[in-house]
């Protein structure tokens, strides 16, 4: 290892007194979103818990911008009452098979219809001549089996009401059959009645936890969260490695996906240039920690408002640019690391790995100059990887950055139902709990039959001994929406526009100062300012020219639209 180097970045953000410090990741609107989307989503909160809970062999993805540990607590807190109310209304609907003499199995086959048509509509996108046939089947395997039960219910109700023993008084055999039938309509009508009451509390619950628990007011309170307070000692343990790991500056990654964690690449690009003397002075020789520290101090200077002639006004000035972050960071592959625990997030360690990669220019470990703004309470992030590399007299320089896009819309309206819902009347619940109860059986089903796949890998695949392995998934990147609204876009833009300037601002007076020629880089960053005309490489990238473009690019195996 080189003997130490000096740091390239200043004191952190909260040191400097014209910066704003962000909110803390516990506490952002885009954990809190994610919290919701886990008792909201079944299929997000299984994904979590595969990732986080499951696989605990896998080191966590960088969580930018969010508590990852939050909502692993909320992932395993919605699942164990999602678990508990669909093993009591799956016992419900067995228990009535039993009583009411098979009687509930007419209802249950209307129950079951719904989850065919479901499995027939299916789940990808419905723009194709097949996937119109499937939606269309599905519509009317739907409304068969609604009218099905509806038909059931009805029949129920009047063998119940008006049919007895005591109007066939004469035929006493007639007379007890009929007594037998009306005996199982109500006790099929008991079971049902259950089973909508367990519907309307589980959607009660739901409702209280995430208009109480979390909302805005209540959820950056982290002591007072009960998902955090009621937790197991299973969870207690991956939650503190997760916390440990997702904020390091040490990025321990899986080889196919290095920036696993960052979001979207976008608009990334790299130049490379010949270092030329300029005229006839003795140029003075430029290292890449050199070049960094010259771009450090003119980015830092972003988070300072611009002067105003109050300066009550340039206190009050609330850009996210104020909440800037800057460090350093060093990716190291995950493959070779026994486990978990063996990773050198000990400071010396991260230090020792920082003076070394950052000369090297290697190919598995390397650094990163690293800039982040988070907008929209850490809705939108921006990551922007800088990385400058000089060898056989060329200087290289990548930037790279990565768009982590707002957290899925449906979250945000799953909350506002949910307050919507604690406002009905008495008589609405019952309602909603009616028109829900059909499908509550294989709602049922399909929750503990992923518990029981997750408990059963859990305890059989033997990840808890397995050499580590570096992040799959990401949960901030799973939660994602693909939209961005119009005032993101341009924040977006200004964010990019505003930190590529300033770090090709320090690389050129880098130059500059040093002695080398700048004009060919002048060029080169001209171009690529003006719409990315110059790109040595655009791996991963979207490339725009000029105004008014739909650009298309695909990155890892999935077409995105920018």
């Amino acid at each position: 290892v080189p003997p130490p180097a000096p740091s390239l970045t200043g004191p952190p953000p909260q040191a400097a007194p014209a910066t704003r410090v962000p909110v803390p990741p516990a506490a952002s609107e885009a954990t809190r979103l994610l919290c919701v989307g886990v008792h909201h989503d079944r299929a997000f909160r299984e994904a979590v818990l595969d990732e986080l809970y499951v696989h605990e062999e896998r080191f966590a993805a960088p969580s930018t911008g969010i508590d990852a540990g939050r909502v692993l607590s909320h992932a395993v807190r919605a699942r164990n009452q999602d678990v508990a109310w669909a093993a009591g209304i799956l016992g419900l609907w067995l228990l009535g098979l039993v009583v009411t003499g098979g009687l509930l199995f007419l209802a249950l086959l209307g129950s079951v219809g719904l989850v065919v048509a479901r499995w027939i509509r299916g789940t990808g996108p419905l723009d194709s001549g097949v996937a119109l046939v499937r939606r269309v089947l599905a519509f009317w395997v739907r409304w068969m089996s609604r009218l099905y039960l509806a038909y059931v219910l009805f029949t129920l109700v009047l063998v119940a009401l008006f049919l007895g023993g005591t109007a066939f008084s004469g035929e006493t055999l007639f007379s007890g059959t009929l007594a037998v039938a009306r005996l199982s309509a109500v006790l099929t009508l008991c079971v049902l009645g259950g089973i909508v009451a367990c519907v309307a509390l589980r959607r009660g619950q739901f409702a209280r936890v995430v208009s109480e628990e979390l909302s805005p007011a209540r959820f950056p309170h982290l002591p007072g969260d009960p998902a955090e307070t009621g937790a197991g000692e299973r969870l207690v343990r991956l939650r503190a490695r997760l916390r440990a790991e997702q904020h390091q500056p040490l990025v321990m990654y899986e080889e196919d996906w290095p920036f696993r964690g960052f979001g979207t690449p976008f608009r990334t690009w790299s130049l490379s240039i010949e270092l030329r003397p300029r005229g006839d002075e003795r140029p003075v020789p430029l290292d890449n920690g050199e070049i960094l520290r010259r771009i450090v101090p003119l980015v830092e200077a972003l988070r300072v408002p611009s002067p105003r002639r109050d300066p009550a006004v340039a206190g009050a000035v609330i850009d996210r640019l104020r909440e800037l972050r800057l460090d350093e960071c060093v990716f190291l592959p995950a493959d070779g690391i026994e486990f978990r625990e063996a990773a050198p997030y000990a400071p010396q360690d991260f230090e020792a790995h920082r003076v070394a990669a950052l000369e090297e220019g290697g190919e598995a470990r390397r650094h990163f100059l690293r800039i982040r703004v988070g907008g929209f309470d850490e809705e939108l992030v921006v990551t922007v990887f800088v990385r400058v590399h000089t060898q056989g007299g060329m200087l290289m320089a990548e930037f790279a950055p990565h768009v982590l896009q707002p957290v899925r819309r449906a979250y945000r309206l799953a909350e506002r139902e949910a307050r919507r819902h604690r406002t009905l009347h008495r008589v609405g619940h019952i309602a909603w709990a009616i028109v829900h109860t059909p499908a509550s059986f294989g709602h049922a089903v399909r929750t503990l039959g992923g518990w029981l796949r997750g408990e059963l890998l859990r305890l059989l695949a033997g990840y808890a001994g397995a050499p580590a392995e570096g992040p799959s998934v990401a949960v901030r990147e799973l939660g994602t929406d693909e939209e961005l609204s119009l005032f993101q876009e341009m924040d977006l833009t200004r964010y990019l526009k505003t930190i590529e300037d300033r770090v090709a601002g320090g690389v050129r007076t880098a130059l500059r100062e040093a002695g080398w020629a700048t004009d060919e880089f002048d060029q080169k960053i001209v171009h690529v300012a003006n719409g990315g005309v110059y790109i040595d490489t655009a791996k991963d990238s979207a490339i725009g020219i000029g105004n008014d473009n739909t650009i298309s690019h695909t990155a890892a195996g999935k077409g995105e639209k920018k």
